[in-house]
């Protein structure tokens, strides 16, 4: 990490520690990992991390240096979890898995929109004429510092953590410079959650994406084409990557068209469960 994320990080975990005597870490056990999220609470936004005792809320977003903890602490089962970041920007990687027709060469990479982020359980709603919606579900990469030509050795420095994500793809709007935009970037399209965690190892985490129930997609970061220090490095040398900005890593296996009514699963070996629901197509 960079200084500025790592001096952020500390600033943070001890005074996590201060707020919680006699204990070190911030999650389900002592020895999980760290999880920020966003968070509303009686109309309001908050940015907070889990911990015994619900959501401790921060002054501002964890990417700000003069961010504290506040000692407000709201129980888990009395907030919306929201998707954890409000991105600027939401790239993804193409066919980044041998088992989904990656076969190497040069990176492919995608737009999809900010406005199309969702938070966890809510509705994915297939736009006007989406005739066959699959599921994606993958690593996102969560930045932490502007990111600007670095090379692969310092990448992963940059980043702040990791979270679950669905490249939702609408396949009949094909897959062309004209059409890809709405193909991949309409709204409800990129859910993303629930929390992100710092510090897990990245290019070796299993994930799996579940419909009703039932296991879809099976696989682990480590079966990437490219990793995520190629990705960044590569991406940094086109576009400028900000604090905030998410990163769709790639999907694995095959998929399949999503039905109303369908519940959608993504987990993330480390953070857990991106749970969202198919509405119906607008008439």
């Amino acid at each position: 990490m960079t200084r500025s994320i790592k001096t952020l990080l500390a600033g943070l975990i001890l005074l996590m520690c201060l707020a919680i005597p006699g204990h070190s870490q911030v999650t389900e056990g002592d020895d999980g990992p760290l999880r920020f999220g966003r968070f509303e609470h009686e109309g309001k936004i908050h940015y907070g991390f889990i911990s015994f005792g619900g959501v401790h809320t921060l002054t501002g977003s964890f990417f700000d240096k003069e961010t504290v903890v506040t000692g407000n602490v709201i129980p888990l089962d009395e907030v919306k979890v929201l998707a954890p970041v409000v991105p600027g920007k939401v790239i993804g990687i193409a066919r980044n898995y041998k088992s989904h027709g990656g076969r190497g060469g040069k990176l492919q990479f995608f737009a999809k929109l900010p406005s199309s982020i969702i938070g966890p359980e809510e509705i994915i709603v297939p736009p006007t004429g989406s005739t066959d919606l699959h599921y994606e579900g993958e690593m996102v990469i969560v930045m932490g510092a502007q990111a600007k030509n670095v090379s692969e050795k310092e990448a992963l420095s940059y980043v702040f953590g990791v979270t679950a994500g669905n490249d939702i793809t609408e396949r009949s709007f094909g897959s062309d410079g004209y059409s890809i935009l709405k193909a991949k970037g309409s709204d409800t399209f990129a859910p993303l959650g629930p929390w992100i965690s710092p510090g897990l190892t990245i290019d070796n985490l299993k994930f799996e994406t579940q419909v009703n129930g039932r296991t879809v997609q099976k696989a682990s970061t480590r079966q990437m084409i490219h990793s995520p220090a190629r990705i960044i490095s590569e991406l940094s040398r086109f576009i400028t990557l900000e604090a905030g900005d998410v990163i769709y890593t790639g999907t694995a296996g095959t998929t399949a068209a999503l039905q109303e009514g369908d519940v959608v699963d993504v987990l993330l070996e480390g953070i857990g469960r991106l749970r969202n629901t198919v509405g119906a197509t607008p008439k």
